[in-house]
């Protein structure tokens, strides 16, 4: 019987009564070293097996953080009959923690029965495995299975929780009554001194109060330490002492047990034979298995009663002792050879360049796999070995990527800090004035900054290293397009691109070009983009880039159609990283095209994913998407609540190019809800360069939007400055967004029935919602006129375009005009109204002819999982098939 811990309990009840009827989750149990963790979980382990749930557990070993995957590997082998799969895909040298999660999520909905996943330790899991078994937690919803992790407290572990999104539970000390109830339990005859001062130095601490009290019980009060240690000393301590009564080949056998990254005993006895004598052998750890110090099970994988006992191995050993073990091991492990070149990075006493090396290559397929805290470790510990110095600079400014990556703000303070910019590359000396100002929240300086870069592009492409080049250009392009840099300058930079695209083909640089010259270079880069998608065969990375530069120049059909390219082939390959990003370029093309409907559809992945993995600008950029679908809609109060969300922290940094899009939401809305003045002001100020919100390319893209706002409420004075301002970028950029704007306010501006019939007559077959605005604005001008019924086809043309787009506000607008000029309309009705944004996502996949195992891939969910959504949505919308799907919600 656990005492004092009755909610807890029914906490974990709950979770395992939810999974065995289908409504499955994670807890997360937290609290100090000792605290009763274990015994928790060990509660729930008897409890789940006594309702017939199958247990499968791993534990986070602190030796074993930075090996990618150790603790699924772990988890796998308590259930070798569901670890084929997983194994197969877990030993690829390139898995990413979405496919992991996708493996662990098949042979959970393979098992049939409900299934407790128990995870001990997890501050000590590798980070791919701590960012699979999160994936999948988020994920167990509609599954028979519950996932119980233990934590101790600190501030890796706040970190890493944050963002995971589990329900948490905290282990507080017991009070002083079952405190003194449990004390009675393990050491029976004290003496009511002797109790008193044991209580009093566990302060409700669990395995304190046993720990101390059967020393006291042993050895009288010589046995308890001073309090004035804090209490996970004192038990450590008290772990020494026991570890020091055993013989001297069993404490050198548990010393390299504490330095391993494994728990295999016949590996650990081979070190130890490097270490003591060559006959050290099994059998030399049965006394610590006697003391309870240790167990060891039936497959020879030795465990440690307490990390706290690991932790005072570690700490009882000296610096020179600790590396004797680690180049131990390195020996006893050649045939593994990452493992074996971190323990000889742990065992090097001085710069090794060639051992530096061998870390990069690791910390670099850590970085493809998404593994950052691997990743930063490993080129941390290259750059500390590093000979060369600019090397070790190289490897720094990797290692705070990392960092970046992880939101660790310390770590890359600590890593800025010591990078010598003297000893860097050119190159990489722009890049670290960069970081450090992106990493203090200054602006970026511009003009000195890209001076350099412009510098290091040219020698790098005189050099005929256009492979650093373009990683140079990946790291600066998009901040540069939200920058505004001097023109001199930017000038100079172009060029640099214009150098490398005459000595490589790289399908890159033509992204890379229209991002930084949008205006001076635009058809260019709009040209070559367009004869790339229509050639294909790039790479997800490169037609993600292609996309975004498609978008910058105008083109946001081109963005979209390289966009879902790119978002399919990069959910291929796993590469959540980038997928979000080309989730979200298409999101964004899509709501400058007026497509709310496909906007709406692929947000909740997008943001979901933005969010899971800390990307805080491109939540923001989300939520700004968002914010304009909604404003289309119609969903007023959703827009304006995005709005506020996105201004909040983009305020804090004053003048930022993304509060245009915090402008343009509110612009949206004022104008589908009929205030044409507010809409103007609103969005105006994305126009005007002296405004905190200025963006030269959205403003491209707002001009029709304020062209409509200008004809209602009479601001054409202001709009024909505007026009004549925007028409020589126009004519240099050939931008496409810009010159459908510019044709639609030329039609607003001359207000003649010629003037609408020739914008009518532009190619807008790429371009829906323009056509319908216009089809809407000729209209309503006719019928002003008395000329209702040559008004009726093109409001009913406009009408339908805009409920197609989901631009809801605009097509009741244009229902409204119907209904002034004597037809009677009805409005569409919306049959995906009722549908959750998960619902949807997977109801628009299944009426594409996506199968359930296609649509889990694809949403990372189980196939078990998408048919419960499914069994929900189809009374939703009245059918009973799939196959009804694509006919309601009016796909082909």
């Amino acid at each position: 019987m656990i005492l004092g811990r009755g909610a807890e309990l029914a906490t974990v009840e709950a979770s395992l009564t939810g999974a065995a009827s289908g409504r499955g989750g994670a807890l997360v149990v937290r609290g100090e070293a000792g605290i009763g963790k274990s015994a928790l979980l060990e509660h729930a382990t008897g409890r789940a097996s006594d309702l017939g749930f199958r247990v499968l557990g791993t534990a986070g070993v602190q030796a074993e953080v930075l090996i990618a995957y150790a603790g699924i590997h772990r988890l796998l082998r308590t259930a070798p009959d569901l670890a084929d799969q997983a194994a197969t895909i877990l030993d690829l040298p390139d898995t990413l923690p979405f496919r992991a999660a996708t493996a662990l999520l098949d042979a959970v909905a393979a098992a049939g029965g409900p299934i407790l996943i128990t995870v001990e330790d997890l501050q000590w899991l590798d980070d791919a495995s701590w960012d699979a078994l999160a994936f999948a937690a988020r994920r167990l919803g509609s599954e028979r299975a519950a996932m119980l992790l233990t934590a101790r407290d600190g501030e890796d572990v706040g970190r890493r929780l944050a963002g995971a999104g589990l329900a948490e539970v905290r282990l507080e000390p017991l009070n002083r009554e079952d405190s003194r109830a449990l004390l009675d339990r393990v050491a029976p005859g004290l003496t009511p001194a002797l109790s008193t001062r044991v209580l009093d130095a566990a302060e409700g601490n669990p395995l304190g109060l046993v720990e101390l009290g059967e020393a006291a019980a042993r050895s009288g009060a010589g046995a308890l330490l001073p309090n004035s240690l804090p209490l996970s000393e004192r038990l450590e301590r008290t772990f020494s002492l026991l570890v020091g009564e055993l013989p001297e080949v069993t404490r050198t056998l548990l010393l390299v047990a504490a330095l391993d990254d494994g728990d295999d005993l016949d590996e650990i006895v081979r070190a130890c034979r490097l270490l003591e004598s060559a006959t050290a052998g099994p059998q030399d750890v049965d006394p610590a298995v006697a003391t309870r110090l240790v167990t060891v099970d039936d497959r020879f994988r030795l465990r440690f009663r307490h990390p706290l006992l690991r932790s005072a191995l570690y700490q009882s050993a000296s610096a020179a002792r600790r590396r004797e073990v680690h180049a131990a091991l390195a020996e006893a492990l050649t045939a593994e050879p990452d493992r074996t070149v971190w323990h000889r990075a742990a065992a090097a006493s001085g710069p090794d360049e060639g051992l530096a090396r061998q870390l990069t290559e690791i910390a670099t397929r850590a970085r493809h796999r998404e593994a950052a805290g691997i990743a930063l470790t490993a080129f941390e510990r290259a750059a500390r070995l590093s000979q060369d110095p600019a090397a070790r600079g190289y490897r720094l400014l990797a290692a705070v990527d990392m960092a970046s990556e992880q939101g660790d703000t310390a770590a890359n303070s600590r890593l800025l800090a010591e990078i010598r910019p003297h000893e860097l590359t050119p190159a990489d000396r722009a890049v670290h004035e960069m970081l450090r100002e992106v990493h203090h929240g200054t602006h970026w300086s511009g003009s000195d900054r890209l001076n350099r870069i412009a510098g290091a592009l040219e020698a790098l492409a005189s050099a005929g290293d256009a492979e650093k080049a373009i990683r140079l250009l990946d790291t600066i392009a998009l901040r540069t397009f939200y920058s505004e840099p001097d023109p001199a300058v930017l000038a100079r930079v172009t060029a640099a691109v214009k150098q490398l695209m005459a000595v490589s083909d790289d399908a890159q640089l033509p992204g890379f070009l229209a991002l930084i010259a949008p205006v001076s270079h635009g058809d260019e880069a709009r040209r070559r983009i367009r004869d790339l998608l229509t050639a294909g065969g790039t790479d997800p990375y490169t037609t993600y880039h292609l996309g975004i530069g498609a978008s910058a120049v105008g083109d946001c059909p081109t963005s979209c159609e390289l966009s879902a390219v790119a978002v399919a082939g990069l959910r291929e390959q796993g590469r959540l990283g980038v997928l979000y990003r080309a989730l979200i370029t298409h999101v964004t093309s899509c709501i400058f095209l007026g497509d709310a409907r496909t906007a709406l559809a692929l947000l909740p992945e997008a943001e979901s994913l933005a969010r899971e993995l800390g990307a805080p600008n491109w939540v923001l950029t989300a939520w700004m998407a968002a914010g304009v679908a909604e404003a289309l809609s119609g969903d007023v109060a959703a827009a304006e609540a995005h709005a506020a969300a996105a201004a909040g922290p983009l305020l804090n940094y004053g003048r930022n190019a993304l509060l245009s899009g915090v402008r343009h939401i509110r612009g949206v809305v004022a104008l589908g809800s009929g205030r044409p003045a507010e809409a103007f002001h609103e969005l105006r100020r994305v126009f005007d360069r002296a405004d905190d919100a200025y963006h030269p390319s959205t403003s491209f893209k707002l001009v029709a939007h304020l062209a409509e706002a200008a004809a209602g409420c009479g601001a054409t004075g202001e709009l024909r400055r505007i026009i004549e301002e925007l028409s020589p970028a126009a004519e240099v950029s050939r931008d496409p967004a810009l010159l459908n704007g510019l044709g639609y306010a030329e039609a607003v501006l001359t207000d003649t029935a010629e003037g609408y019939e020739k914008a009518l007559g532009d190619d807008l077959a790429r371009f829906p919602f323009e056509l319908a605005r216009r089809q809407h604005a000729y209209g309503a001008w006719l019928r002003r006129r008395r000329r209702p019924a040559e008004s009726r086809p093109h409001l009913r043309a406009a009408a339908t375009t805009f409920d197609a787009l989901g631009a809801t506000a605009w097509a009741d607008r244009s229902r409204a005009e119907l209904r002034a000029s004597g037809e009677s309309v009805r409005r569409a009705s919306d049959t995906g109204t009722e549908l959750t944004p998960q619902e949807t996502q997977i109801a628009r996949l299944a009426a594409q002819g996506l199968s359930n195992q296609d649509i889990a891939d694809r949403l990372v969910l189980s196939p078990r999982t998408v048919s419960t959504h499914l069994s929900r949505i189809y009374p939703k919308l009245g059918i009973r098939s799939r196959a009804e799907l694509a006919r309601v919600l009016g796909i082909t």
